[in-house]
């Protein structure tokens, strides 16, 4: 049998985690099976395991590519603009988040395992586009923030990061949650990703 080049490679596990996003849009990480993705795609459960060994790795390949696409969101803004006040930038970044539910959606979930079950080198993969994303943030501080020293960028980002794993569930809540928390006489003013990033980095950035 001919062996498959590194591009057939790639197109296969981009199909596979093509339909690991496809069903995450409406159920849960605990409820998706290989069988399942195998369902919607091309592959048999054992042809998957060629690629990916777990459903983790999937998800793990799902949640890199949500990185990358931020990655270019960050970059546009880098490129795409002269010079912008801290307010403009929060606006910038917040909008970005904005249109990038699943990855707030990702970050969510118990990354602990996911990373866990996954082969160190698809690991050391998401790491780079991870990686590219702090740098990319960084770089953004150093232009659009030239107040902002090299211990205050680092201080933001370390902020920034941790908070963007509770976004998603402050801002995606459900009927059912909101019930509970009108029972439990709870006052809660629900927020938009963009309103809650918003907020929180025009505070980060001191503006």
């Amino acid at each position: 049998m001919k062996k498959a080049t590194p591009e057939q490679i790639a197109q296969k596990r981009e199909e596979i985690i093509n339909a690991c996003e496809q069903l995450y849009q409406t159920v849960s990480f605990r409820e998706i099976t290989l069988k399942e993705i195998g369902n919607i795609t091309s592959f048999s459960r054992p042809t998957i395991y060629n690629y990916f060994e777990t459903k983790e790795e999937i998800f793990l390949g799902l949640f890199q590519r949500e990185y990358d696409r931020w990655n270019e969101d960050l970059a546009a803004i880098l490129n795409g603009n002269g010079q912008l006040t801290k307010k403009e930038l929060a606006d910038h970044i917040a909008a970005s988040l904005a249109g990038r539910e699943q990855l707030l959606k990702l970050l969510s979930m118990n990354n602990y395992d996911m990373e866990a079950n996954s082969r160190q080198e698809l690991l050391n993969a998401f790491k780079q586009s991870y990686g590219a994303s702090m740098r990319l943030m960084g770089m953004l501080l150093e232009k659009f923030c030239p107040d902002m020293s090299a211990t205050d960028i680092q201080n933001f980002i370390y902020t920034f990061y941790p908070f963007m794993f509770g976004i998603y569930p402050y801002t995606a809540v459900t009927e059912k949650q909101k019930l509970a928390m009108k029972e439990a006489g709870i006052d809660y003013a629900y927020q938009t990703v963009y309103g809650l990033t918003y907020s929180c980095l025009v505070r980060l950035l001191g503006e």
